[in-house]
Parts: C-alpha cells; structure tokens; sequence
C-alpha cells in the first residue's frame, strides 16, 4: 500500500500536482515512517510549493535515516539557500558533495554559497551598539503595532495538527535565548535537537505517536557550537548562543520585527558621540539639533499623526528605564499596552489589554 501511494505521488509531482504529492508522500510516511526516500522526495515537493522549513525538516529526517543519501544533503542545502542560511547551506552541500563527486549540481550551488556569504559580509558590517547616533526616527506607534501584530501572523511555526501540541515558550539574556518546551516524560533519546545558523530544528517522536518537528527560523544568528540543550522530567530547555548581543522582538524571523529591533536598539542609545576633525571649519551640531527639535515642536499635525508625534516626544526624551518600560510593555501586551513606569512592569508580565469590543487571543504553538 505504502508503494502504491508513493507511486501515485511521483506522478503528481510529474504532472505538477505538487500539493496533492506532498499529501500522498505524507500517507506513505505514515505506513512506512522508516523510509528515508518518502522523506526526501517530499522535501523536493515541498520546494516547489516555497515550503522551505517544512522542506528542511524533511531533508533532516531523511538524512537521519539514511547519513549517506546525497539527494537528501541537495534538498536541505537549496531550501536553506532560500532561508537565506547560506552557512547552513554551504555545509549541507559539501557533505552531499562527497557521496555524489559526478554531480555538477553540488559544486555549482556551492560557489553561489560562497558568493553570498561574501555579499553579506561585505555589505552588513556589524555596528556596535554603544557607539550608534542619536537622532533616528521612532517608528510611528500605529505602524509598530500593525507590523508586530502581522509579524506574529506571518511566523506560526511548522506544525501539523496530526502532531502532539507542545507549548514552548522563550526568554533572553544580552548573550543567549533559552526556549522551553514543555515535553513532559519524553525519554532522551527520543528528543533530536540541530542547531543550524539561524535554524532551530526540534523532533520529537514518542512510540505510537506522529513526530512533533519544531522548526522555527530564528530571529537572529547564533553560534551552533556553543548551542546545547537538556532533557528534563517535564520539559526540554534549548540555550541559543547569540552571534550578536541584540535584542531578539520575537522568537522567530521576518523582515518587519526585524526592522523595529534596528530601529529600537538604535534609539535607545542616549549618549551622542563626538568626532574630532582636522578641519578649520567645524559645523556646530548642538545649534543644528537645536534648530532641528525647534521645527519639529512647531509643525502642526493632528489626528494620528499628532499621536504618533506625542509618543515619539516621549520615548526620545525619556530615561532609559521609562524607555525600558515603554519597550517592554508594548512587546509583552503585543501591542496594545504602553507603559512609562518601569518599577510597574519591570518585574512582571504585561498582559494585553485589547480596546472595547475586541477579543484579545492567545496562540498555542
């Protein structure tokens, strides 16, 4: 029966019919659980329908069946190459490469890797945090709200409803982020924790139980070697070593967290840094911030953009621990609660309070 459904999924898949392969590899996966190919013909599946982490997740598990399938090492390395993990990628690749040396496909895609990681390290050069300038716009409070909410949308991590739902949840510190799932009982060696270069991959299989996968794209890089994780009575605590000491908005990646975190490090530095010149002529940047502030007071604005400008004025000209608060209070709320009295929220959670006539949801993962 397994080989009948796989036969029919190679046929979609030839005809296009790549969403009703995916469904028939699954029903085989599910008869034969042990069969490294369903895993990596779905993972190719999954490719043409832009399912990247689902398609990693497949290479993954194919790969820990069968450590020497080359196809199984392609899959993985082109879906990271669409995650934009070109490390991960890279790595992926060269060990494919070695059970397959004949096949072209390795070494091309290898030195697309190195071109990318060059283009990277070329044009995002890190900028320290205590030297970044003053003066940078604070995002309009409506548009953080409205990105932050659709960035919490747009990143529910790769779970079917056939698995069993573990919570997870997450806090960090300026150099690691520490995930907790909470598995309870789950034997050691049923847990199978990768860490990848801005990829976390989780798999958990309990006897007579579909496999739970968790596998998130990360909010920001980190170091897999100095990632590690512990199995515990009643649950699993994964410690993420951060590549860079920034603060993670969210669990998970997508490009609108990532540009409030820039912007909110940024503006959260309050020391403006003096650069000495050579020149003759020195241009007085107090009588320009001076200057700048007095036409920024006298602009007229009103309805939310009157807002806006209202709790921009604040947060700029704030201490850092109302800043904090502020920061903390709208992320923990999920947006809907601002706060400026840091010994209120420093030592507790914000809950969301929704406006009237709206139903605040909590999301289970």
């Amino acid at each position: 029966m397994a080989s009948d459904l796989e036969t029919r999924a190679k046929e979609a898949f030839i005809d296009d019919h790549f969403e009703l392969a995916v469904d028939l590899y699954s029903q085989a996966i599910v008869m034969n659980p042990k069969n490294a190919e369903l895993f990596a013909d779905r993972a190719q599946a999954n490719i043409k329908l832009s399912n990247f982490t689902e398609a990693v997740a497949d290479a993954n598990r194919a790969i820990d069946l069968d450590p020497s399938m080359a196809k199984a090492y392609l899959r993985k390395g082109m879906a990271c190459m669409k995650l934009e993990e070109y490390q991960t990628a890279k790595s992926a690749l060269e060990t494919g490469a070695s059970f397959a040396s004949e096949d072209s496909r390795f070494i091309n895609l290898i030195k697309e890797c190195d071109e990318r990681i060059a283009e990277e390290n070329n044009e995002l050069p890190k900028q320290p945090m205590d030297r970044s300038p003053t003066g940078v716009a604070i995002p309009p409070v409506s548009e953080l709200v409205d990105k932050t909410i659709g960035a919490m949308k747009d990143t529910q991590p790769v779970i079917s409803s056939t698995k069993p739902r573990y919570r997870h949840a997450f806090y960090q510190k300026p150099e690691e982020v520490v995930i907790t799932i909470f598995a309870k009982g789950v034997p050691a060696n049923r847990v199978v924790v990768d860490f990848g270069e801005q990829i976390l991959s989780v798999t958990i299989e309990v006897p007579g139980q579909d496999p739970y996968i968790f596998q998130p794209r990360l909010f920001g890089k980190i170091i897999p070697a100095k990632c590690r994780y512990e199995v515990l009575s009643t649950k699993i605590e994964i410690h993420l070593a951060k590549a860079e000491r920034m603060h993670w908005m969210a669990l998970e990646y997508s490009r609108e967290t990532a540009i409030i975190s820039q912007r909110v490090n940024i503006s959260s530095v309050t020391q403006r840094p003096s650069y000495p010149s050579s020149k003759a002529k020195r241009t007085d940047w107090d009588k320009l911030e001076a200057q700048m502030k007095k036409e920024e007071k006298e602009e007229k604005l009103d309805g939310d953009a009157a807002l806006n400008k209202f709790f921009r004025d604040i947060y700029q000209d704030a201490d850092e621990d109302t800043r904090r608060a502020m920061r903390k209070s709208f992320v923990e709320s999920n947006g809907t609660v601002l706060s400026t009295n840091w010994k209120e929220v420093g030592s507790k959670k914000v809950e969301g309070s929704p406006p009237d006539g709206m139903e605040l949801k909590k999301w289970e993962y």
